[in-house]
C-alpha cells in the first residue's frame, strides 16, 4: 500500500517507556478477553484470573523499525480519522475519534490490564485502540496469515470498527442484552458473530472510501486484508487449536462470513448495507 502524508495526534507509544512483559497467558485469554471486550463488558475478572502475569521491564530506546511503524500507524489512524468524519458527515453527525495505544508486554488501560495475549482490542471505556505488535508474528506464525502492511492496516481498521459501534450506540445494546439474561449462550455467541462482522464490513467500507480519496490500495492490498480476516476465522482458530469446528461456540464469525462482510463493505461504500445483526438473528 502507499503511504499518505497525513499523521494523526491521537497515538500513545508507550514501547520502550518500561512497564511489563506478558508471562503465561496464550490464546485463550486472546479469544475470552476479546469476547467480553468487543461486547462492551468488564473483562478484570478474566485478566485477573492468573491467565497472564507481567514482570517489571526496563525502559530504552526504540529502535529504527519501531519509529517506522508508530509513523505507520499514526498514518493509519489519521486516514480513519478523515474517513469516519466523512461518512458520519454524510449521514448527519457528528465523529468524534478514538486514541490508539501502541504497547508492549502489558499496559493499563480503560477496561483493565491490556495484554499482549489478548491481541489487538478496542476499549469502550475510554474509546481507545490498544495494539501490541507482536500479534501480528502470531497471526503469521500460528494462524498462517500473510502480514503485510496492508493487513495490518485491516486490523486498525476492524478495531475502528468497533469504536464506530460504540459510537452509533450497538455495542451498549449488546451489553445490555448479554446483561438481560434472557438470552442462551448460544445466543450471544450469535450476538458476538454479528458484532465482529459488523466491524469487518466497517474495516471494508473504510478501505473503499479511502482509497477512493487517496488511491492508496496497490495490487494484493484487498487479498492480503482478506487473508488476515480468514486467518481469524472461528473455523481456522478451531481446527488449529482442537482439531475440529465447533459453529455454535463461534464468537466472531466463519473465515468465509470474515470475508463476505469485509468485501461487502468495500464493494457496496454504503454504511446503511452493515445490518448484520438482521442478516444473522433471523
Amino acid at each position: 500500500m502507499k503511504w499518505t502524508g497525513d499523521r494523526s495526534g491521537n497515538v500513545d507509544d508507550r514501547r520502550g517507556k518500561g512497564g511489563g512483559m506478558l508471562v503465561g497467558g496464550g490464546l485463550g485469554t486472546l479469544i475470552i478477553a476479546a469476547i467480553v471486550f468487543f461486547l462492551g463488558g468488564d473483562p478484570s475478572a478474566i485478566l485477573g484470573s492468573g491467565m497472564g502475569t507481567s514482570a517489571p521491564t526496563e525502559q530504552r530506546a526504540l529502535t529504527a523499525e519501531e519509529k517506522r511503524i508508530e509513523e505507520f500507524i499514526s498514518m493509519i489512524t489519521a486516514e480513519n480519522e478523515q474517513t469516519w468524519a466523512a461518512i458520519f458527515s454524510e449521514n448527519g453527525m457528528e465523529y468524534n475519534p478514538a486514541k490508539v495505544v501502541l504497547f508492549e508486554g502489558t499496559t493499563q488501560s480503560g477496561c483493565g490490564t491490556a495484554q499482549a495475549a489478548m491481541g489487538p482490542f478496542y476499549c469502550p471505556s475510554d474509546q481507545t485502540v490498544y495494539m501490541d505488535m507482536s500479534f501480528f508474528s502470531e497471526l503469521q506464525n500460528r494462524f498462517g496469515a500473510q502480514v503485510t502492511e496492508f493487513s495490518v492496516a485491516y486490523v486498525m481498521a476492524h478495531e475502528m470498527g468497533h469504536h464506530v459501534q460504540n459510537l452509533l450506540g450497538t455495542l451498549n445494546k449488546t451489553e445490555q442484552l448479554r446483561r438481560s439474561g434472557r438470552y442462551s449462550q448460544s445466543d450471544m455467541n450469535q450476538i458476538s458473530v454479528a458484532t465482529e462482522l459488523q466491524a469487518d464490513f466497517y474495516a471494508g467500507l473504510w478501505a473503499k472510501y479511502t482509497e477512493n480519496r487517496e488511491r492508496f490500495l496497490e495490487p494484493g492490498d484487498l487479498e492480503a486484508a482478506i487473508n488476515a480476516a480468514e486467518a481469524v476465522g472461528d473455523d481456522n482458530i478451531q481446527k488449529r487449536s482442537q482439531g475440529y469446528v465447533n459453529q455454535e461456540s463461534f464468537t466472531h464469525g466463519s473465515s468465509a462470513q470474515r470475508r463476505e462482510w469485509f468485501m461487502k463493505g468495500y464493494n457496496t461504500g454504503d454504511i446503511t448495507q452493515g445490518d448484520t445483526f438482521s442478516a444473522l438473528l433471523k
